[in-house]
């Protein structure tokens, strides 16, 4: 799910200012190279080949790009292409312009976020937007297949299977000859277009960027480390039209332990139904009862919907410990490029995507040579750092504090009747810059910071306590 949190993520900006001043694959044998070398070929001779695991927005947004350089052959696995992840669904304006999605994948244009505390009472942001600024919904059905059949319209060829498993040579990190093998079951449609048995097949490459997903079978392969993850639960509930006309551009979210200890509640508006769902890092095996909280807090709002879809996913809550080894890469959730307190990931998903791409075709010089883990390194996962560290360090703060107990929550809520917070709210969600800070609202900030939480404190009802040391406190 990648659901994103628009308040929190301009808090962030605003809350932080004021404490800190070759050959192509034919798919016909069941071990298939790039490459057959002959002693009279040069590298000249030969295109290298790049697999890359995912075909979500991370690994689709880089396949786009490899498969625009001709002299690379790019090959695009997905194990479901008709693949429907859980999500709240949830782009940055930024997104639509920056990656030039159409808008039949955006479902709604949501203009009014609907804060709702521990206690019930509601902030509603979204009086600071211009008239052409809005927050995205989509189905992630929808945009992952547009975003990956535009990667094979460039060039990418995709193959339908699950990659089960990868050799990774030896001597990978000195020797540019050695190359990868993938091991993976490729699905074949039937004549009545159903999925057929898969088959096992294997295929050497040179370079791999692994785009799947949390339980990354890439990141696996290259010792990438573990991390930290949430558990996040939605329900897919077909509302009535008449229920449906409250969230034409509205979304909501709900805070507090009886939704989740460590995390948020939202209802989402999408196409035809609404996206209901809560998660949770340290309380994982109570995620039912949190969504039945969420159900109950939500009321009348949804009241005789009908449940569609059930989903459930986990979501990163720290990069993996190892991001690049040798010549294979991790992007998006893979990496652990989803940002605490608000559980966005789809934007920097496909970014991580498109910028390690970008600075590996660099690399690459038009296809004549392939890069070293060290050159990845200091590209790619340098710039990405550079450009989004400090946002996910600030907001892993943000979460420290203002999701711990009631208390911290109700004086969230209460923040955001701030005029100031709501404009540096969105400006920093939509556009993924700080835009138009003034030092004197900061400072101001900052002491209604302090008065909202001790007036909260003082207020909210105790959170209720749980006992689960297993998933809570064995954390990394």
């Amino acid at each position: 799910m990648k659901f994103s949190l628009l308040t929190v993520a301009g808090l962030t900006t605003s809350v932080a200012t004021a404490f800190v001043s070759p050959s192509a694959f034919t798919g016909s044998s069941s071990d298939v190279s790039h490459r057959a070398v002959s002693s009279c070929e040069t590298s000249l001779d030969m295109k290298y080949k790049v697999a890359v695991v995912g075909g979500g927005p991370s690994g689709s947004c880089a396949a786009e790009i490899f498969a625009q350089e001709k002299n690379i052959d790019t090959v695009l696995f997905e194990r479901k292409m008709d693949n429907a992840k859980p999500c709240g669904g949830a782009i940055p304006l930024c997104m639509v312009g920056e990656f030039d999605l159409p808008e039949s994948v955006v479902d709604r244009k949501v203009r009014k976020m609907n804060l709702i505390s521990p206690t019930g009472v509601e902030v509603n942001i979204g009086e600071t937007l211009q008239p052409d600024e809005y927050i995205g919904m989509c189905r992630r059905e929808v945009m992952d297949k547009y975003l990956r059949d535009r990667a094979i319209d460039y060039g990418a060829e995709p193959i339908n299977a699950l990659v089960t498993s990868i050799n990774i040579p030896s001597d990978h990190k000195d020797n540019d000859q050695s190359q990868y093998t993938i091991n993976y079951t490729e699905f074949e449609l039937k004549e009545n277009g159903k999925k057929g048995a898969g088959v096992p097949k294997s295929m050497k490459v040179d370079l791999i960027v692994g785009g799947d997903g949390a339980n990354s079978r890439v990141a696996k392969a290259m010792d990438a480390g573990e991390y930290n993850f949430a558990i996040a639960f939605q329900e897919r509930i077909k509302i009535s039209e008449e229920k449906m006309q409250f969230y034409e551009e509205m979304a909501e979210m709900y805070v507090g332990d009886d939704v989740s200890p460590d995390f948020y509640g939202w209802v989402f508006p999408k196409y035809d139904h609404v996206g209901v769902g809560t998660g949770t890092v340290v309380n994982r095996p109570a995620i039912k009862q949190y969504q039945k909280a969420i159900r109950d807090r939500a009321g009348e709002k949804i009241a005789g919907g009908k449940v569609i879809k059930v989903e459930a996913h986990p979501i990163p809550e720290h990069y993996r410990p190892r991001r690049v080894n040798g010549r294979i890469a991790l992007v998006g959730d893979a990496a652990g490029y989803v940002t605490k307190c608000s559980g966005e990931g789809i934007y920097f998903a496909a970014k991580s995507g498109r910028m390690a791409a970008e600075e590996i075709i660099t690399l690459m010089e038009s296809g004549t040579r392939l890069p070293t883990q060290s050159e990845i390194e200091k590209t790619y996962i340098k710039k990405y750092d550079n450009a989004y560290g400090p946002t996910y360090f600030v907001l892993d703060a943000l979460q420290r504090v203002f999701y711990t107990n009631n208390g911290a929550r109700e004086a969230f809520v209460e923040l955001c009747n701030s005029k100031y917070v709501q404009q540096v709210t969105f400006d920093s969600y939509l556009y993924k810059r700080v835009q138009g800070n003034n030092p004197l609202d900061d400072i101001k900030l900052l002491g209604e910071t302090i008065g909202c939480l001790i007036k909260g404190y003082a207020t909210a009802t105790p959170d209720q306590e749980f006992s689960n040391p297993v998933e809570s406190l064995k954390r990394i």
